[in-house]
This record gives C-alpha cells, structure tokens and sequence, in this order.
C-alpha cells in the first residue's frame, strides 16, 4: 500500500509535469475568487458607509405624505405636476407635529421641487428647496459666501457649484419656460458638503426661502417634508408614535421615517443587489469548472498505463481516487490564494472608486468575503474533480497495462 504522502507526491508531480495546463485551470479559481470577494467587499463598505451616515442621524425624524408605499426619503423631489394636491402636509398638519414635538425637541417644514436650471452656458437639473431662512442659518454651514438675505438670493450645494462651475455672484434661471414659470436667482453662498442625509441632500441642490419657493411653484402653506430633531434619542419612538397617532387617526395621513427604518431599507437593497451581482460573478467559476473537469479528464486518459502500473503493485483504487482529488485540490487551492490576495489589492482599488473611501476595507463584515470566496472556489475544484478520480479509480488494472 502506498502512503499517503507519496500519493500527495505523485499528484503534485503531475500539476507540475502539466505546467501550463494547470495553471490555465486555475486562472479560472483565481478570476472567479477575485470577481466574488471584491464584489462582496464593495457591497459590504457601501453598506457600511450608509450605516455610519446614517447611525449620525439617530435622534432625526422624517414625516412625508403617505403615498401608500412609504415615504420620500432624504428630503426628496415634491410637488411636480402630476403629483395630486393631497401630497403635501398642511399648515395645520405642521402646526400639530410642531406641538407634539415641541417638549422633545425641534420641527421644521420644508418644500422642494426638482427643476430644470441654467447657468451661463450649463443646464442641468437639481432639487429646488424651500426654508424658513432661520432654518437655513441654523441647520446648513455655508462653506464659501454667506447665507441669502433675500428672495432672490440663493445658497447651493458643492457638487452642484462644481458641476455648473458656480461661484458666489453666478446667476441661475430656474425652471423651463415652455412648462411653467422660472426665476433668475443670485449665489450668495456655497454650502459645506453634507453627504447622504434624509433630513437635506444639499449637495446636488439650490436653497432659498419659503417665500421664494412659492413664488415660482405656488403651494403657500403646503410642504413636502417636515424633519424633527429630538433632543434625547430616547425619545424618539415615543415621538413618531405620537404623530403617528395624532395625524393618522382617522386615515393614513403621514408616514413618519427615522434612520433606523431607512437603514434597514437601505441595507436590504444593497444586501440584494451585492447577491445579485455575486451569483453573476460566480458564473466565471463555473467556465473554471468546466475547465478543471476537463483538465482532470485528459489527466485520466493521458495515464492510464501509468494507473494499471500502480493497481499492479498494490496500490488500492481509494488511494487512486485520493491521488486525483489531491491534484483538483492543489489546483483549487493555489488559485484561491492567489485569488485571495489579488482580490485585496483589487477589491481596494474598486471600493476607493465606487464607495468614495476605503475607511471600512479592513472591517471583518469586509474582508469576510475573502475566504469565503477561497472556499467556494476551492470547494469547486474539488467537486468537480470527483468524478474524474472516481473513474481513475474504476479502471481495470488489467486493461490499463494494455493502453499505449
């Protein structure tokens, strides 16, 4: 009987003696390892990274129309033309969320429109909104200039001013004339980057007072949004229920969001895009597959001759079969490793580009992905290696010696 570490021998023997061959086979293990893990990692430092925002943002509450399917997150798009007049929170609806938050904390109302603009020779779209202006002072930090002491003074956010090459003292004409009013507003300030918030996306938007808004859009009275600020973040359930009960008494009137509801909606989406995108990533190591089992396949046929030899001395048809899973298992695992450390200096490259930081790369919900891909890949070299050693070992000792 031969041992073990002879067998380990003889099947690394072979994958070197078929150089080329096997690293052509495991080119595929380590395309496959690298395309799932790095994906993997992109969709957990996304998730990640809305977390941490998000998770900033505890002791803020949301409250939007109820459209039946929940509400406009981060200070959406509201009003437009086809949206019904009952999509909005009323003056009197304001008023009551104002009491119902007035000894936990802070409530403010706010509308926003998105709208065609121009500036100079740039067009472009962005989300139009519509404050108190003492909201404006109290809740942005302007970067650049000042805030707007007029109505026909505006702040803007970063990467619209970057985008349109706006400056403090550009002027913008907003809206289309062939489909409603527009205005031409001036840019006092340039507003700090605020990033995702589901309070105010400023970052792709134009600021300015309530009385601006309506100047252009009508709707005096009438909001799109209404975000609270609570003091103590223990008392932010006991503040949506409070809403929740007052304004939706008779019929839903409102739905009330915190972070907590729009991280787990957030999360369940790029938890599904991330397996959604991995499962086609993996069809790169089923073709590795198919090229494994057909490696292991000429392997067989090529030695026979070299199989009868070993039956004829006594080497038992398990010791056969374990010979040719040791050659898939090397190969398996080469290219896992392999895969595994291109996989981190790739995977960084691509959650640096995609996710905008690589601050949460080295976190273990990240890097989990690595050996997990490691595993599936090699866990598929040996599988489908199986067969080809089963049949290895049922060859006829007899009949092998008679191959040429």
């Amino acid at each position: 009987m031969i041992k073990k570490d002879i067998i380990l021998t003889l099947a690394a023997r072979n994958v070197r003696l078929h150089f080329m061959r096997s690293v052509l086979a495991a080119l595929g293990i380590v395309i496959g390892v690298v395309a799932i893990a790095s994906i993997g990692m992109v969709g957990a430092n996304m998730t990640l990274s809305v977390t941490e925002e998000l998770s900033d943002m505890a002791n803020k509450l949301s409250v939007t129309p109820y459209r039946g399917g929940g509400g406009m997150m981060g200070g959406g798009p509201g009003g437009g033309e086809d949206e019904d007049d009952e999509d909005v929170i009323t003056d009197d609806e304001f008023r009551d969320i104002e009491r119902i938050v007035a000894k936990y904390g802070t409530a403010y109302a706010l509308m926003s429109e998105s709208d065609q603009i121009e500036a100079g020779s740039e067009t472009g779209r962005a989300t139009i909104y519509g404050l108190d202006p003492d909201i404006i002072h109290e809740t942005l930090v302007v970067e650049t200039g000042k805030f707007p002491e007029s109505t026909s003074s505006v702040v803007v956010g970063p990467t619209l001013a970057e985008r349109l090459d706006l400056k403090v003292g550009s002027k913008i004409k907003i809206g289309d004339p062939d489909e409603g009013p527009t205005a031409t507003v001036r840019v006092v300030g340039i507003l700090e980057e605020r990033g995702m918030s589901m309070d105010l996306s400023t970052d792709m938007a134009i600021v300015g007072s309530q009385k601006l808004f309506t100047g252009i859009y009508g709707g005096e009275g009438e909001y799109d949004q209404v975000n609270i600020v609570v003091d103590d973040i223990n008392n932010v359930d006991a503040v949506r229920t409070a809403i929740e009960d007052e304004l939706n008494r008779k019929e839903d009137t409102v739905t009330v969001q915190d972070s907590s509801r729009m991280m787990e909606s957030v999360t369940s989406t790029l938890s599904t895009m991330t397996t959604f995108v991995m499962a086609i990533a993996g069809i790169s190591l089923l073709v590795a597959a198919v090229s494994i089992f057909n490696v292991m396949m000429m392997s067989v046929n090529e030695r026979v001759r070299e199989i009868g030899i070993l039956r004829a001395i006594g080497t038992q048809r398990g010791e056969v079969l374990r010979m040719f899973v040791y050659e898939a298992g090397i190969l398996g695992i080469v290219g896992a490793v392999i895969g595994a450390i291109a996989s981190l200096v790739i995977g960084y490259v691509v959650v640096f580009g995609m996710v905008g930081t690589a601050d949460y790369f080295f976190a273990m919900d990240s890097l989990i992905y690595v050996p997990m891909a490691m595993a599936v890949g090699a866990g598929i070299c040996l599988i489908t290696g199986a067969y080809p050693a089963w049949q290895a070992s049922k060859l006829d000792p007899i009949e092998a010696l008679r191959a040429e």
